[in-house]
C-alpha cells in the first residue's frame, strides 16, 4: 500500500504552505495532493506557487496530484480548472463532476474525489471507462460497502480500481454554498475579508453537553474528532486498498505519516491515537469500535 498526503482542507498563509510542503518533501509518503479544494477566494498560493511546490516534491521523488475545489459554482472557477487541465504534467484529483467532465473531455486519466459520492459499482465502472485511475472511498463508507463494490464490479477484483481510504484526520462530511466561517463573524460570504486565515484548523463547534461535534472550515463541515484508521491496516489491506490518505495539519503530520509507515511493517495492529472509526464498522461516525470487532 501508498502513503498519500491530502490536500490541505485549511486557509493558511502563504510562508506557513511553503514551509509544510519542504517538510512533506523529507517525510516517508509516495503521492502528495496539491491544491485549493474548498473556496477560491483563498488566494495566498497562487499558480506559480504551487508550480514551485509540484516540482520540489517532485524532485524530492514524489507523485503529485491536483486536487480540485470540491463545489464549483463560477464560470470563473470552470476556467481556473480548464487552465490546470489543458497545462498538463499533472494527475488530476476531480472533486466536482465538473472536473470529470473537464478530464475526460481533454482524455486524461483524473482520481476521482471522495465529494463525487460513490456509492455503488455502475458508477465507479462508468467513471473507469472514462479515464479514472483510482477513487477515494467516501469517509462514511466502511468495510462491508467496500467488500460489496468489490463483489458486484464488473469484471472482479482484477479490474476493480485503486481504492483510496482516509485513514487520519478529520472527516469531511458536508459542503455548502454559505460559508460558514464567516457567517459565525456575521460577515456575508462576499464580504467575508478571508476571515478562515484565523483559524489554520477551523472553528470547533461542541454539543450543549460540551462535547466537541463539528469543525467549520469555509462552506465545509468536518467532524471534530479525528479518525484513525491505524488499528485497521491489515483489514485495509486484505479488502485490496492501495492508498492510505493522510490529511494535513498545522503540526505532528510528519510524526503520523511515520506512524503508518512502521504500522505497514509490523506484524501487530497499531494502537489507538485518534478519536473515531465508526463508520469504518458501520457505526455512527463519531464512535470507536475495538479492530478486533468483526466486519
Amino acid at each position: 500500500m501508498k502513503m498519500t498526503l491530502g490536500p490541505i482542507p485549511y486557509f493558511w498563509k502563504r510562508e506557513a504552505v511553503h514551509e509544510f510542503y519542504e517538510a512533506a518533501a523529507t517525510w516517508p509518503v509516495d503521492v502528495v495532493y496539491l491544491g485549493e479544494i474548498i473556496c477560491s477566494k483563498r488566494r495566498e498560493m497562487r499558480t506559480q506557487d504551487w508550480q514551485e511546490v509540484a516540482r520540489l516534491l517532485r524532485d524530492a521523488g514524489k507523485e503529485v496530484v491536483f486536487s480540485t475545489l470540491s463545489l464549483i459554482e463560477a464560470e470563473s472557477e470552470i476556467l481556473a480548472l480548464n487552465r490546470w487541465v489543458e497545462q498538463g504534467g499533472l494527475l488530476i484529483e476531480a472533486n466536482d463532476w465538473s472536473a470529470v467532465h473537464c478530464a475526460h473531455a481533454h482524455g486524461l486519466p483524473f482520481v476521482a474525489g471522495a465529494s463525487l459520492n460513490l456509492y455503488n459499482h455502475e458508477a465507479l465502472d462508468f467513471l473507469q471507462q472514462r479515464g479514472m485511475c483510482r477513487f477515494v472511498l467516501g469517509v462514511d463508507q466502511g468495510a462491508g460497502q467496500l467488500q460489496a463494490l468489490r463483489n458486484q464490479f464488473p469484471g472482479g477484483a482484477q479490474r476493480f480500481p485503486d481504492t483510496e481510504v482516509l485513514v487520519w484526520g478529520r472527516l469531511p462530511l458536508a459542503y455548502s454554498a454559505r460559508c460558514f466561517t464567516a457567517r459565525a463573524q456575521e460577515r456575508s460570504k462576499d464580504d467575508c475579508d478571508h476571515c478562515c486565515i484565523q483559524y489554520p484548523e477551523g472553528i470547533l463547534l461542541d454539543t450543549r453537553e460540551e462535547l466537541p461535534f463539528l469543525c467549520l472550515n469555509g462552506i465545509q463541515v468536518l467532524s471534530a474528532q479525528c479518525c484513525d484508521l491505524g488499528p485497521e491496516l491489515h483489514q485495509l489491506q486484505a479488502l485490496g486498498v492501495t492508498h492510505l490518505r493522510i490529511t494535513p495539519q498545522p503540526s505532528g503530520t510528519g510524526a503520523v505519516i511515520e506512524r503508518f509507515r512502521q504500522g505497514l511493517n509490523a506484524a501487530t495492529p497499531l494502537e489507538r491515537q485518534g478519536d473515531c472509526n465508526g463508520f469504518w464498522y458501520g457505526n455512527p461516525g463519531m464512535s470507536w469500535v475495538s479492530s478486533a470487532t468483526p466486519i
